[in-house]
């Protein structure tokens, strides 16, 4: 497998939670899917900030197609976890930037 690169992820948009879970079932009980902070700044450069791949991937200082990579692979876990009601483990805190 290839090392991961250092992507550039912004510190100030973690999540504020660090879990997100159905309602009323123990997280205990549940089964757990991780975000990991590069899917996360994937999610909200794309989603929130309303970035285009392109320039998303500049942001992190990847390739577009990482990028798409990045964002499919945050969809497909975030879109598991609704539909089987699993919880989502949000990163607390980012990764440190390639500066």
């Amino acid at each position: 497998m290839r090392p991961k690169i250092k992507r550039h992820i912004c510190a100030d948009n973690c999540a504020k939670f660090s879990l997100f879970k159905p309602n009323g079932i123990p997280a205990s009980e549940l089964v757990k899917i991780q975000i990991e902070a590069d899917e996360f700044e994937a999610l909200r450069l794309v989603d929130s900030e309303g970035f285009s791949q392109q320039d998303g991937a500049q942001q992190m200082g990847v390739s577009r197609q990482t990028f798409a990579n990045i964002l499919k692979n945050s969809r497909r876990k975030i879109s598991t976890a609704l539909l089987n009601g699993y919880a989502l483990v949000l990163p607390k805190k980012s990764a440190p930037s390639n500066e």
